[in-house]
This record gives structure tokens, C-alpha cells and sequence, in this order.
């Protein structure tokens, strides 16, 4: 497994190894949205790597080895010695609702002998919590599906994606991996603290919350905001929910993308069931950082190699306005974990996808750092 990475900036333009050319199979490039938004970034990439999957994504701040950057694009290429990889796209557009389109995107990838899924997708126009459920009744259940939700530096207005073409909105993209040396890591946490009583959500539509306990759910958010509430949605981003379910009583967390004042809703990034309990979230600094590094040591260990030659990180927009100058701390955190060997990218997202804790099953998570690590063992005779 061959990596190498380039970073564009505006006043430099592509700096950075280009050895792999027609070598790489994939390229995994994160940008900031005016700048990936270029038609020609997309070209530049092409005709340097002409015969690879181009991923793009716009983000809300882009890792680039231990570093976070907020207007730049980054590229990971990839060639494998011998495993090998299918991707698909489909755009929302196409469909009346997030699960079909997350059903179909995943009955694109053949399961025979799949190892993991990547899943980059849309993250304002989708619902996150759907496409997941819809992705998880297609692919086998003993197969992990990790990636995340594209963003556009908290202005929560347009994201984009795009695969072998120029990123536009609504596309989703999925990436199955196949190798039996293939060996892939994955592991989530957020590090937030709980305030306050659980409440009942008592009105809701998929992801969009009406009430707690029967009264105005934007009503108390805004009680509890302050001063704050004058510049939501993006001030919720430091004061998310906790989500449990009778089912499901291990906690999730779900930030809004957005408000409606004409009916006093909030849409969030993934489903608010009704019946569920929700509890507000403050930030926590020293547990963000650890939250991430925990995350590290999950992934670390579940991908059963001696060291990561690759790690995806995948971190909220909402951890990176709470630890603002703090931000690139979370990932030297994921530095001391993975050893220095370790290529190191991601982006700042609307929402993250990874299993939680042992299990395979994949959940739709916000407000954590997810991370993805991938080796490839020398193939033996």
C-alpha cells in the first residue's frame, strides 16, 4: 500500500508528492467549499492521477497531517499492492427520501467478499440517521461501514460531493474495499457533558423536533442559549442533544443544521424518534481531546495490525468551533496513538458514521471525532 498526499492553497496553488499517478486506484481530496467548488481543481487532480477514483468533499476545515486548515483542499492517493475497490454515487435528488437512497447507494457495492464501506455523503440536504438505516439493511451485518457527512464552514447552507466529476450537492458516494490482507480499524468518541433533565420528545417528523415535554423545543434551546440564540443554528453546534431510545440506551449525539421561527422547528443532522429522550450537552475541553485520542486507541485496536498505514479522521464542525484555537490538539492526539508513521487525513463534518464501541453495526453520530484506519499486509506466497 503506496500513499502520498498534495495540499492546494490559494496563493500557492498543489504542493506535494506526485509519484503515484497512474498508480493510485483512489484519491481521497477534502476542501474548503468556494475552493473545491472550482471546476479546475477537479481537472488538476484528474490529469495527475488519470486512471484513480477521485473522491471530493467540501468541509468546515481540512486535516492535513497534524494540521487544520480552513481554506485549502487536500489530496490522499492511494494504490494498493493488491486489494482492490468498487466505488458508487447517486444523488438525493433522485429519490423521495434518505433510506431509499442509502439503500440503493449500498446494493451498488457487490457484497461478495467486501471488507469495509466508505461512505461520504451530502450533509445538508440528506438525512443522515436514514441513509445509515437504509445502507444497513443491504450490506452483511458483519461488514463496517465508517465515513461521514460533508460540511461548508458552519454556514449550513450548501454542501457538495462528488466522485470522478466536480463536487455538486445532494451526491452520495460509497467506496467497498476487497483484500483478504486488507485489514481496517475504525472507532468513535466525543468527550461532552450531559446537563440539565432528560426530556421527552413528545412531537417530531424523522429529523426535525417540534417539542420537549410538550412544549417548544426551539423555545427552551433558546432559553438556555442566551444572548447565544441571536446567532443559531450555528450556536447549537456548542450545545447539542443526547439522544436514547427504549432500545437503544447507549446515547448518540445530534446537532442542528438548521431553524424554522415559523413553526418553531429545528432539523437536525440525523432522526429525533418521538418517545425518545434528549438532554442538552455542554463542551468540555479536556474531554474533547481525550475523546479523541480514546477514539485513536479504539481504532488502533480493532484493525489488527501493528501499526495504521492510514488514518481518516472525521471530526464535527462543532468540536472545532468549541476548541477553536485549541482545535489541532484533538489531532496530535491521534498522533500519539497512531505512532508517526501514519498518514494522516480528514475533514471537519455534519455528522460522523462508525460503529460504536465492539459492535459492527454502523450509527449515524455528531459532535465526536471518527476514525478510520487501513494497513495492508505484504501479501505471502
Amino acid at each position: 500500500m503506496n500513499i502520498e498526499q498534495q495540499q492546494w492553497m490559494p496563493h500557492s496553488g498543489w504542493l506535494g508528492a506526485s509519484a503515484l499517478q497512474g498508480q493510485a486506484q483512489i484519491v481521497l481530496s477534502f476542501g474548503q467549499i468556494d475552493a473545491i467548488e472550482d471546476p479546475n481543481r477537479y481537472g488538476e487532480l484528474r490529469q495527475c492521477y488519470p486512471n484513480a477514483h477521485i473522491i471530493m468533499c467540501s468541509t468546515s476545515g481540512e486535516i492535513f497531517g497534524e494540521s487544520v486548515h480552513d481554506d485549502s483542499i487536500t489530496a490522499t492517493a492511494i494504490a494498493f499492492n493488491d486489494s482492490k475497490l468498487i466505488a458508487a454515487s447517486l444523488n438525493i435528488a433522485d429519490f423521495s427520501n434518505s433510506n431509499d437512497a442509502g439503500r440503493t447507494l449500498a446494493a451498488m457495492i457487490p457484497p461478495e467478499g467486501l471488507a469495509h464501506l466508505l461512505l461520504i455523503t451530502d450533509g445538508q440536504l440528506v438525512n443522515g440517521s436514514e441513509v445509515v438505516e437504509g445502507v444497513r439493511a443491504v450490506i452483511p451485518n458483519n461488514i463496517a461501514v465508517t465515513g461521514g457527512l460533508a460540511s461548508d464552514g458552519a454556514r449550513f447552507t450548501r454542501t457538495l460531493v462528488g466522485l470522478d466529476a466536480p463536487p455538486t450537492e445532494g451526491t452520495m458516494v460509497a467506496v467497498g474495499l476487497y483484500g483478504e490482507n486488507l485489514r481496517v480499524g475504525y472507532g468513535t468518541m466525543g468527550g461532552w457533558d450531559s446537563f440539565g433533565p432528560d426530556r421527552v420528545i413528545t412531537r417530531s417528523e424523522r429529523n426535525i423536533l417540534y417539542e420537549l415535554d410538550g412544549q417548544s423545543a426551539l423555545a427552551l434551546y433558546k432559553k438556555y442559549l442566551g444572548e447565544l440564540a441571536a446567532d443559531l443554528p450555528g450556536s447549537a453546534l456548542l450545545f447539542p442533544l443526547s439522544l436514547r431510545t427504549p432500545d437503544q440506551p447507549t446515547p448518540v449525539v445530534r446537532t442542528i443544521l438548521s431553524v424554522n421561527e415559523n413553526d418553531d422547528s429545528m432539523v437536525f443532522a440525523g432522526d429525533m424518534p418521538q418517545g425518545a429522550y434528549a438532554r442538552l450537552m455542554k463542551a468540555n475541553f479536556d474531554r474533547l481531546i481525550d475523546g479523541a485520542s480514546h477514539a485513536a486507541a479504539e481504532s488502533y485496536q480493532t484493525i489488527g495490525a501493528s501499526q495504521p498505514e492510514l488514518a481518516i479522521l472525521i471530526s464535527c464542525v462543532g468540536r472545532k468551533l468549541v476548541l477553536g484555537p485549541r482545535t489541532e490538539e484533538e489531532v496530535e492526539a491521534v498522533r500519539e496513538v497512531v505512532g508517526p508513521t501514519t498518514i494522516l487525513t480528514g475533514f471537519y463534518s455534519n455528522g460522523e458514521i462508525s460503529p460504536l464501541g465492539s459492535s459492527v453495526r454502523c450509527e449515524l453520530h455528531n459532535q465526536t471525532m471518527t476514525i478510520t484506519t487501513i494497513s495492508e499486509l505484504i501479501a505471502t506466497a
